[in-house]
């Protein structure tokens, strides 16, 4: 760990906070008598809660008060696809009146005496504690993990109580200002991709002009699915590299991590790509259905899987007119109608597409339109860039300033403010001499007195059979 201005010191978070997993959900809890709102994953962002739809669960005997979420309280996630985004976590205001959390998400609740709740939130979402947390966290088939033992061993930088507050200030404060600036270049990626939309569906009408030839996809050229991908591939003696889904962008093809599949010759000449052919997403989230890309030559001699379709023009045909066509599409939406839907992945089959509408102009007209329509995107693409730049700054911005923050040096340390570790060692004190509160044991039934055997050769008495004075004249 690095050095701390004085008066601060590092602590483990497990001895700041009091640390709560949350509560499975299981087919008992659905509501019924004692529904309370149930905060989930979802719900959860960086920094920020989303409490637009908030689920119910059914509380029992003694959860409420288990679960409960106070003010203040940081609710980390506890699993993310991405490294980068591991334990987000955003601070509980009360929103809510008795809501608890899922086990999927972890609560820090903060000790007052020591640990400011909005200085929590914010050192906990500042790069020193998400190194931490990518080195603790396990992988469970490929999701990054947490839990309540990991989360113990995490250390953050304890300034002195006065001056978290003083910290919190001064961040809020500037963030604020970064926030809005951000907002507006969100609102202006949003424009110039509203632009774009307009751009490309003025020139590619639907229906064309009456002098255009009005014709499906499967009708302006062909259409192939790629190659699968099979673990006997992996290795062979004709490996050849092929492009995926993660390769092909807007009009772009990353070729940064291409991978190789054993292709025999004749299998790739079926699939070995040429120029001018377009290649769009099979497969991708509803928006980005269809993202198409057109094949200029490199990689060379490169083919392609079964989550890509390969369009290959027919004549009368300019290749860069059917990029045009299918980005008009994928902008409109076009492929939505179309789409099927398997494990929030949709879905464009070789046979659906055919079927979407594309207009031919005469050839002339095509390179008219081409040219005219690829000065405007260029125009509005480096607008895009440079919006995307400024945004890049603004996120560095907002590393740098809680770097600067959780180092000390953002504000000034005030010599009378009582120093974190002196406090610490006071708690921890206090904690030692207070008496030990012991475990009541669980008391036992006490077990009954064994029944008292009786003579079979003595006679029974009279009273037997004729009520409780009978019952104890036998000793019973």
């Amino acid at each position: 760990m690095t050095d701390l201005p004085t008066g601060w010191a590092w602590t483990l978070i497990g001895d700041v906070t009091e640390i709560q997993g949350g509560i499975q959900k299981q087919q008992k809890r659905r509501p019924a008598n004692n529904a309370y709102p149930f905060l989930r994953v979802a719900n959860v962002l960086r920094g920020r809660l989303d409490l637009s739809e908030v689920h119910e669960i059914e509380l029992f005997d003694g959860e409420l008060e288990r679960y409960s979420l106070c003010e203040g309280d940081l609710l980390v996630v506890e699993g993310n696809g991405s490294p980068g985004h591991i334990g987000r976590a955003a601070r509980w205001r009360r929103e809510i009146p008795n809501a608890v959390h899922q086990n999927h998400l972890i609560r820090l609740r903060p000790n007052a005496r020591l640990l400011d709740a909005r200085y929590l939130e914010l050192v906990w979402n500042s790069p020193q504690v998400a190194d931490q947390l990518r080195a603790v966290a396990g992988s469970t088939s490929g999701l990054m993990t947490l839990s309540v033992s990991k989360l113990k061993k995490v250390e953050i930088p304890l300034p002195p109580l006065a001056e978290q507050r003083r910290i919190v200030a001064a961040l809020e404060d500037h963030l604020s200002r970064v926030e809005v600036g951000e907002q507006l270049l969100q609102a202006a990626l949003r424009r110039s991709r509203i632009l774009i939309k307009q751009v490309l569906c003025h020139a590619v009408p639907v229906p064309g002009p009456s002098h255009w030839r009005q014709a499906t996809v499967g009708e302006a050229g062909s259409v192939e699915l790629g190659r699968q991908r099979h673990p006997d591939w992996h290795s062979g003696p004709n490996m050849r590299p092929y492009l995926r889904v993660a390769n092909v962008f807007e009009d772009r093809i990353d070729t940064s991590d291409l991978m190789e599949m054993d292709f025999p010759p004749e299998i790739f000449e079926k699939f070995r790509l040429s120029v001018g052919d377009i290649l769009l997403n099979e497969g991708q989230s509803p928006e980005l259905l269809g993202r198409p890309a057109m094949y200029r030559g490199e990689p060379a001699e490169v083919a392609f899987t079964n989550s890509l379709l390969r369009f290959r023009c027919g004549p009368g045909v300019d290749p860069e007119w059917a990029l045009l066509v299918f980005r008009r599409h994928m902008h409109s939406r076009r492929y939505l109608r179309d789409m099927r839907i398997t494990t929030n992945i949709a879905h464009l089959s070789a046979g659906r597409f055919k079927k979407v509408e594309f207009p031919i102009p005469p050839l002339a007209e095509q390179k008219e339109i081409i040219q005219r329509v690829h000065d405007r995107l260029a125009d509005l693409e480096r607008l895009t860039e440079d919006l995307a730049k400024a945004g890049r700054r603004a996120d560095h911005l907002r590393r740098a300033l809680l770097r600067e923050a959780f180092a000390g040096r953002l504000v000034a340390q005030d010599p009378a403010d009582e120093p974190a570790s002196v406090l610490l060692e006071r708690i921890r004190a206090e904690r030692e001499s207070a008496p030990k509160t012991r475990r009541g044991r669980k008391t036992r039934p006490a077990k009954a007195a064994p029944a008292p055997e009786i003579d079979p050769t003595r006679p029974l008495p009279e009273a037997v059979g004729q009520g409780t004075q009978g019952a104890l004249d036998l000793g019973l």
